[in-house]
């Protein structure tokens, strides 16, 4: 599906939930994808792509940034704490936020940095064993010991459970943001980022309907 086929069914989604125009970001995931498909993108104008792995953007985005100007690159793929350093670097925000050791080794490298990226808080709103994020119910205690170490936290992420109805964990989600005062939900992705803009969605993760299947 092209790029603008994808900006058409964000603004009707935006339309049809009562909300204004352009208050959706649009994070292209361009994780291994072809570097042409990426320079597509980019040539068309779009400037905020997602990445999954910091090698991979390391290799990538430096020269993207030099060929195109100022794009905004968001980590949405899982941290290890050994990458924070280089994660801090490159990255504008990171979505992934998902245990104490993160935030400790963030907080210490943004006191030496003077700066962090924007950090949403990882929720595993499916509470599945396998896959990375704060519990629901340590969410609000997370999000507080996060900002007691003066971290930058502006939102929540979750991935709902592969073959569930996603609206509930979308509102989930929402409600949760929204006790903490958070005001930025990413969340949505190729196939349900339409259900994620009706929850209130601020950032939807978008990948292969923009630029066709991945090759591993």
């Amino acid at each position: 599906m092209a790029y603008s086929d994808i900006l058409h069914r964000i603004a009707s989604a935006e339309a049809r939930a009562g909300r204004a125009a352009g208050s959706v970001h649009l994070i292209a995931v361009s994780k291994v994808q072809p570097d042409a498909r990426v320079a597509a993108v980019l040539q068309d104008g779009h400037r905020l792509f997602g990445e999954n792995y910091v090698q991979e953007a390391q290799g990538k985005w430096p020269g993207f940034r030099d060929t195109f100007g100022r794009v905004a690159v968001h980590l949405i793929g899982p941290l290890q704490t050994n990458k924070a350093k280089p994660a801090m670097d490159l990255f504008d925000a990171i979505h992934t936020l998902d245990r104490p050791s993160l935030a400790q080794r963030l907080a210490r490298l943004a006191q030496e940095r003077g700066a962090c990226p924007d950090l949403f808080v990882q929720v595993n709103t499916g509470e599945e064993p396998q896959k990375a994020g704060i519990l629901p119910a340590d969410a609000d205690a997370f999000i507080r010991a996060a900002r007691a170490l003066d971290l930058p936290v502006i939102g929540a992420m979750c991935i709902p459970p592969e073959g569930e109805d996603p609206a509930p964990h979308f509102a989930h989600l929402a409600r949760i943001a929204e006790r903490n005062g958070l005001l930025n939900l990413s969340m949505g992705m190729s196939g349900d980022f339409e259900t994620a803009i009706a929850h209130g969605a601020t950032h939807i993760r978008v990948g292969s309907a923009i630029f066709g299947a991945r090759t591993y």
